[in-house]
């Protein structure tokens, strides 16, 4: 049984919201303006993450289990996470040793980490028979 189209978007959202705090995180602690000068600075950072986001998205058709630790999160984090850096690395930004581990750790506790809460949530209010 597919989840409800709400389920869904919310879980799409909620996965887009936090990798774009993961790049206003990263630019604020570099001193980078976050929005940036221009007020293309958190675009340019977020771009190769969310289109390696929505990749994963649709490559795993996550829409069938949106709220998956495993099958979900695990999945979209990794596609997020090799598909950003290759992006990012086409594109001529930075993927220095020490931010390709940054990113993978915060992104892990973000994309993964929302799930895990929500499976712990969810099996606290499911009476046990």
């Amino acid at each position: 049984m597919l989840p409800a189209p709400r389920t869904v978007a919310i879980a799409l959202a909620v996965d887009v919201v936090l990798v774009v705090v993961f790049a206003a995180i990263g630019r604020a602690s570099h001193g980078e303006e976050v929005i940036g000068p221009d007020g293309l600075g958190l675009a340019q950072t977020t771009w190769p993450f969310l289109v390696a986001l929505l990749v994963g998205w649709l490559t795993m058709r996550l829409w069938r289990f949106p709220l998956a630790i495993l099958n979900a999160g695990v999945a979209v984090w990794l596609y997020t996470v090799i598909g950003g850096m290759l992006l990012r690395a086409i594109s001529g930004q930075g993927v220095q040793t020490a931010f390709v581990i940054v990113a993978s750790i915060v992104l892990a506790v973000f994309l993964v980490g929302w799930r895990a809460v929500v499976a712990l949530i969810i099996r606290r209010r499911t009476p046990r028979q």
